[in-house]
């Protein structure tokens, strides 16, 4: 783990994405470089607002959050407020934020810092659909050859879709955006649902974040509690999976997941399995291997590692 690895989170919160946020911003290993926002678990309005919301959380006035993609390279915008509530924060009462949203535009942001920062210095973490980041790819080409790694959540295969029976949420909203990432050249580490789906967020668990007793405990706990409601019904698990987390303690500490190079192709023609992540873990075809797939995660220590840094905060 070298010390100051550096970040542009691109995200569409979401209370999984605001628990990430939290994470990087608690983690001294993480220089977090400005977050963009991107339509997704609810539109653009809400979501660069949400993000400046959990800065404002953390303490963290200083992050610099840029508004980016209104909607899908191609399809029409789907949201998820029947999961993560109207606001996309639904839980706690949180304060509507004071920080400045950033004139720049996100893909403006992320072609413009790749461009000036060393080449291999910055980490991309997209926690929602790619629109941004295939726009990036698409404005400037010349850009993926100078990010460090694209650490994703998004897809699934084993587990299948949760949104549709093939898809994932975030390939699924913006699947045309996922295929220009892929096929990119850069590389990616694919956190997918069969990995978060077994980051589950049970009793015990929210129970540690609000004995920390902070605002910040206290919030994550119940912006767990509502999100997981959703999840509990529909799987019958206890807790719901904690999604975007996976790739901030990915960076953290890699070792609390397992999983293997693969190729990953992205469907984007049938309706039937559209957005699908189709995952050959079994190395039986000769296409290139784009991306490592986790599909294993050490639960335990993934929990113990964010009620230790949100404790921070």
């Amino acid at each position: 783990m070298d010390a100051g690895r550096r970040i542009i989170i691109d995200t569409d919160p979401g209370q999984d994405d605001a628990v990430a946020i939290l994470l990087a911003l608690a983690s001294p290993e993480l220089e977090v470089m400005g977050i963009t926002a991107v339509a997704g678990n609810v539109p653009l309005a809400l979501t660069q607002k949400n993000a400046r919301m959990i800065c404002e959380l953390a303490g963290r006035h200083d992050v610099r959050v840029h508004a980016g993609a209104v909607r899908p390279l191609v399809r029409r915008l789907v949201t998820a407020e029947h999961v993560h509530g109207r606001t996309g924060l639904d839980g706690p009462q949180l304060p509507e934020p004071t920080m400045p949203l950033q004139q720049k535009h996100a893909v403006d942001f992320i072609v413009d810092t790749l461009m000036a920062e060393e080449p291999g210095t910055v980490t991309l973490c997209p926690l929602g659909p790619l629109t941004n980041i295939a726009e990036a790819l698409n404005r400037a080409p010349a850009i993926a050859g100078r990010i460090r790694e694209i650490v994703l959540m998004g897809g699934g295969f084993f587990e299948g879709g949760n949104v549709t029976p093939a898809a994932e949420f975030n390939i699924y909203v913006d699947p045309h955006a996922a295929e220009i990432v892929f096929s990119s050249g850069v590389p990616i580490v694919m956190m997918p649902l069969d990995v978060t789906h077994k980051a589950l967020t049970t009793a015990s668990r929210v129970a540690a974040f609000r004995e920390l007793g902070s605002r910040v405990g206290i919030a994550t706990a119940e912006m767990l509690e509502f999100f997981e409601r959703f999840d509990e019904e529909k799987y019958g698990s206890d807790g719901g999976p904690l999604h975007d987390p996976c790739v901030i303690a990915y960076l953290l500490r890699p070792e609390l997941f397992r999983g293997r190079l693969c190729n990953v192709a992205i469907e984007t023609s049938s309706e039937v399995t559209m957005g699908m992540t189709v995952i050959d873990w079994w190395g039986v075809t000769d296409r290139p291997k784009n991306a490592m797939v986790m599909r294993d995660i050490d639960s335990d220590g993934f929990f113990a590692l964010l009620t230790e840094r949100l404790g921070r905060l």
